[in-house]
């Protein structure tokens, strides 16, 4: 359940509600709006239901949530949510661009991709420490040596850091260098992670798993607000089906059905979603004209070199093109491009 406060409700009164919904047994979700506040409501649909919402002093009314995932959805916060990291921000109008390399190889490679992308105009330096990898014998990362090549960039560049959590175990190490924890597609249901991430001050970017519907990558996006952290981002990186020309299809229709469903931002990375480079720039395109809030790109100083991931990496000079065409885009769409 959902309940709206009148516009301008005292905070005594919010608090009177809120106090009746713990004596029942409830739990709560504040959404303090402009104008108005909103309570999502949280527990025993029995123990809700006797509840005479309605009368509450400072209520307007209350709404029935039929979806399972109740923080997440349009109807607990209709504003867009603005992710705030560090004075970078996506969401609203605000569109955030991640870029690097898929693996952090060296501080050379690094310091040369951080460099290239921050004049191009990212926000924000992507880059693996620890690699989730399908085969045993791949690259599987530089582990906390690469995090500490990741905050070396960060001072060096002043570009925010976005890497990955593989499990709840790394969650608290990878947080004393990161400011974006990423959970890859392969843990989008790891709800263990889930909780873990949901526990800490930083954002979460939450990538879309291999064969997720968008109820279940909404419902994993609810673990992580239902313990207290807000600051999700959503990024939709290609599901599988049956066509095998690309790595993945890329579903750049989910970025429109999640943004009327959520106030969630919603950023796409195409270069997982195609896993061809030449089909990057085209996606990315796309995706900023479909009304997504930013993109993750791959970008290698030298593709053919990269220990992972090369064949759908973006050499800098592409991608400070791609960039050039995305400013022009992002102004048709009302976005703000740093």
């Amino acid at each position: 359940m959902i309940i709206v406060m009148r516009p301008k409700s005292s905070q005594s009164d919010v608090d009177t509600v809120t106090k009746k919904l713990v004596e029942a047994g409830l739990q709560y979700h504040l959404s303090q709006g402009e104008s108005r506040t909103i309570i999502g409501v949280i527990g025993d649909k029995k123990l809700i239901a006797k509840l005479p919402v309605d009368v509450f002093p400072g209520v307007e009314k209350s709404v029935s949530v039929t979806e399972s995932y109740k923080l997440v959805s349009r109807e607990f916060r209709q504003e867009d949510t603005i992710v705030n990291v560090g004075g970078a921000l996506i969401g609203g109008q605000h569109l955030g661009i991640m870029a690097g390399p898929c693996a952090v190889e060296s501080m050379e490679q690094l310091l040369e991709a951080a460099t290239v992308v921050r004049e191009a105009g990212a926000q924000f330096l992507r880059g693996g420490a620890y690699k989730p990898r399908t085969s045993p014998y791949a690259f599987q990362g530089l582990e906390e040596k690469g995090l500490e090549m990741l905050a070396e960039a960060r001072n060096k560049t002043g570009l925010k850091i976005v890497t990955e959590v593989v499990d709840a175990t790394s969650v608290e190490i990878v947080s004393k260098y990161a400011d974006v924890l990423q959970v890859g597609a392969r843990n989008m249901q790891n709800f263990n992670l889930l909780k873990t991430v949901g526990r800490t001050d930083k954002a979460v970017l939450l990538k879309r798993g291999l064969s997720a519907t968008i109820s279940e990558w909404l419902n994993a996006a609810e673990y992580i607000m239902s313990e207290g952290n807000y600051n999700v981002i959503l990024c939709e990186r290609g599901i599988r089906t049956f066509e095998t020309y690309t790595r993945n299809t890329l579903d750049l229709s989910a970025v429109a059905i999640v943004k009327s469903l959520s106030h969630l931002p919603v950023i796409v990375d195409p270069s997982h979603g195609t896993g061809i480079w030449k089909m990057v720039s085209p996606m990315s395109r796309a995706a900023i004209a479909a009304g997504a809030d930013g993109l993750m790109i791959e970008v290698h100083p030298n593709p053919a070199e990269a220990l992972c991931d090369g064949s759908q990496s973006l050499t800098p000079q592409n991608f400070s093109k791609l960039m050039g065409e995305i400013g022009a885009i992002s102004q048709i769409m009302d976005k703000k491009l740093r």
